[in-house]
């Protein structure tokens, strides 16, 4: 592949990639032995994005990892992009390439006949203008042929079209045409009458023919001779081809001009073979040929062989090439039929069983949420480990079932290693390692309407309790502040749920600033999509601790672990109830009833765990269920690596990072310029809660905030970074 890797790269348009992608063939390139001016080269191809020396830079950044990226990665990008491999030769997809599309088609099309009849008054200019008037604009050039050669095709004589011309305007023509006194071959030269003419339905651009000569892929040709003309009619107008002219050849097919609009050549063959899919699941089975953008289509208003070539009708179905895809694509969908409630109320479906008791059911969905640092990857390896050996997590009862780890942060040795520290620390033995794969793709991540049909395909068949993926902010795409953006990503996990019948599990940061004030539900960065999206959203907050409950901790640890040494090796000291809770006096005995060395090595644990407490945090998790009943909130100490239970309840009255605390300024009454901070703050939170696209409505405010609607359009107005339309808001830009 070594030397290969050049020259797939040129069917690869650096401005077609995204960041990820360009790091990603810089990093293959560096592996497979190229240099830093290779991967510079092919970035020059972008002039919007290049940076000079960024290439360089980055370079010298990639020092490889246990899972380098390889040729490979570049070979697929390429592969994405229509390359085609085989026989040690590579491809571009060209027009007699198959591309297929997802879903199972159905027809659509009855082809009951629909008769096509000639016009009883037949106009040779009239047809000529309407076709033109409808194609194209005035100062557009169109291409036409009425020279013919002839061939003789296995004894049969075939009259062939020649270039023809395409130095002259529609508008041109067209006046041509209204002072020809009905003479047409004045206007485009005589024509056969044995074998008619020909007109091209895309604007050229005066020098030629060819593709490369189309200046506007607007239109394709529909022609079929594969079923009677009435069946062809039929089916045209049944399928709402968004067809502008609808043309009789003089033989045995129609011509439809449909509607195609691509911005490019490389949409427009994308668009051309949808179409063509659709029409041949309906009967219509199409030459290939005929995707050219410069084809030729039969000129109405010409004669061809006795017969006329005339416009059967024009702007008939959908008015658009997107709109008549989308209702192909409702048409063809794999949805569930609507079902009667009446006819499953006494035979519902068994619920399916819970994977997380009380928490979360077998294939769906849920969100962590939290602050850097609160742990979030060790619960999730927490909860693989727990699933896997079925033991509680965090509390609650777990399935017993096999899991998948999808790692998108950490190298594969630190990930490894990383389980082995949280089953060591759990206290567990590893009795079923067969049930956790890991998966890791650091340095490799794709977005997730990429990475989701891998998964699938990897998945399948291997019976899959849950899913874990972590953390989302590597396969993200589009903004995630942008609610219908973030729909769209949520779509993935429902998919991989649906197609594998599996959980999916993920984390996600939250956002910037303080989160007090804020409901759990509405922590998490970006849009409030993440949070109303899963089945279950279980949210970290850090509390805060203060000097006197370390010091309560670390009396209770210096107690319980000189106890425990004078039971083991000095069961005869008597220790009276007020000393075992009394760290200077249980200390005292145990200096005076434990050996010189045997005193030394427990003050050395009371030292380790004294440094283990100290850097161990306070946190509390805070579930939103749509499954099942809301649990208290759960008081978590985390000491690296794994969360452990508050046993002792000694958190319950610490107050979340940023909380207001009752305790702090007792009986002082706040100034107003505090209050009036306090209701900015109250505003911009709950803004930041329910806004959608930057905006929202007074009415959810008022709700989020407990308060009128009155109160609110007050404060708004008090803050005045919100403008007021009737019943709906936003910040002013």
């Amino acid at each position: 592949m070594n030397g290969d890797l050049l020259k797939i790269l040129e069917y690869i348009d650096p401005s077609s990639c995204n960041y990820h992608e360009w790091l990603t063939v810089g990093m293959a390139l560096k592996e497979e032995g190229y240099s830093a001016s290779d991967w510079e080269n092919w970035s020059l191809r972008d002039a919007a994005r290049y940076h000079k020396g960024e290439c360089a830079a980055k370079w010298n950044s990639f020092n490889g990892t246990g899972s380098p990226v390889t040729g490979g990665s570049i070979v697929q990008l390429a592969k994405d992009r229509g390359l085609t491999l085989g026989s040690g030769e590579f491809k571009e997809l060209d027009w007699d390439s198959e591309i297929n599309f997802e879903g199972e088609d159905m027809p659509i099309a009855t082809g009951e006949g629909i008769p096509v009849t000639e016009p009883r008054n037949f106009d040779p200019v009239s047809e000529i203008v309407t076709y033109l008037e409808t194609l194209f604009e005035a100062g557009e050039n169109v291409g036409y042929v009425t020279e013919t050669w002839e061939s003789d095709d296995k004894g049969k004589r075939k009259f062939l079209p020649t270039k023809g011309a395409w130095d002259r305007t529609a508008g041109e023509l067209i006046a041509a045409l209204h002072s020809c006194d009905g003479d047409i071959g004045a206007v485009f030269g005589d024509y056969n009458p044995e074998a008619g003419a020909w007109i091209r339905f895309n604007p050229l651009d005066g020098k030629g023919v060819k593709n490369e000569n189309v200046t506007d892929y607007r239109y394709a040709l529909v022609e079929s001779d594969s079923m009677p003309i009435e069946q062809q009619n039929a089916v045209i107008r049944e399928l709402e081809l968004p067809v502008a002219i609808l043309v009789y050849s003089g033989g045995k097919s129609l011509h439809a001009i449909v509607r195609i609009d691509a911005p490019t050549y490389e949409e427009y063959r994308k668009r051309v073979d949808f179409l063509y899919k659709v029409c041949k699941d309906n009967g219509l089975d199409i030459d290939r040929q005929n995707r050219n953008p410069s084809r030729l289509s039969r000129m109405p208003g010409v004669t061809r062989n006795g017969r006329k070539q005339f416009i059967i009708d024009k702007n008939i179905g959908r008015e658009s090439f997107t709109e008549w895809k989308n209702y192909i694509e409702s048409i063809n969908d794999d949805l569930p039929d609507e079902e009667s409630l009446e006819s499953v109320w006494n035979f519902l479906p068994e619920l399916s069983p819970p994977l997380i008791d009380g928490v979360l059911r077998q294939g769906h969905k849920m969100l962590i949420a939290g602050p850097s640092k609160a742990g979030k990857s060790f619960a999730l390896i927490e909860l693989c480990i727990a699933l896997a050996e079925g033991v509680k997590w965090l509390g609650f009862e777990c399935a017993k079932g096999r899991v998948l780890y999808v790692n998108l942060e950490l190298d594969r040795a630190s990930c490894l290693h990383r389980f082995k520290d949280v089953y060591t620390a759990m206290c567990l033995p590893p009795k079923h390692l067969d049930r956790i794969d890991i998966w890791n793709l650091r340095g490799r991540t794709v977005p997730l309407d990429q990475l989701a049909p891998k998964l699938i395909r990897r998945a399948d068949k291997k019976d899959y309790k849950a899913i874990i993926i972590d953390p989302i902010y590597k396969v993200i795409t589009g903004d995630e502040n942008s609610a219908d953006q973030m729909a769209r990503f949520c779509n993935q996990f429902d998919k991989i749920c649906t197609e594998l019948g599996t959980a999916v599990i993920y984390c996600h940061h939250h956002s910037k600033g303080s989160q007090s004030g804020k409901r759990s539900m509405d922590r998490a960065s970006g849009s409030g999509v993440f949070a109303r999206d899963p089945d279950a959203l279980l949210d970290l907050t850090e509390l805060e601790i203060n000097e006197g409950l370390l010091t309560q901790q670390a009396n209770k640890l210096i107690c319980d672990i000189a106890y425990k040494w004078l039971e083991r090796f000095n069961k005869d000291v008597l220790v009276s109830q007020d000393e075992r809770v009394t760290p200077s006096a249980i200390l005292d005995i145990a200096r005076d009833s434990l050996q010189h060395k045997t005193f030394s090595l427990l003050q050395d644990e009371i030292a380790a765990a004294k440094r283990s407490l100290t850097s161990r945090t306070a946190w509390r998790i805070e579930g939103t269920l749509r499954e099942f009943p809301k649990f208290k909130p759960l008081n978590m100490w985390f000491e690296y690596p794994i969360h452990k239970a508050d046993s002792e309840g000694v958190l319950a009255d610490c107050a979340a990072d940023g909380e207001f605390d009752p305790r702090k300024n007792l009986g002082r009454k706040k100034n107003a310029k505090e209050r009036k901070t306090e209701r900015k703050e109250s505003i911009d939170t709950a803004f930041s809660g329910v806004e959608q696209g930057g905006k929202c409505k007074i009415s959810e405010l008022a709700d989020y905030l407990g308060v009128t609607e009155k109160t609110v359009r007050s404060r708004l107005k008090e803050h005045g970074g919100f403008w007021i339309d009737e019943g709906e808001c936003g910040l002013k830009a």
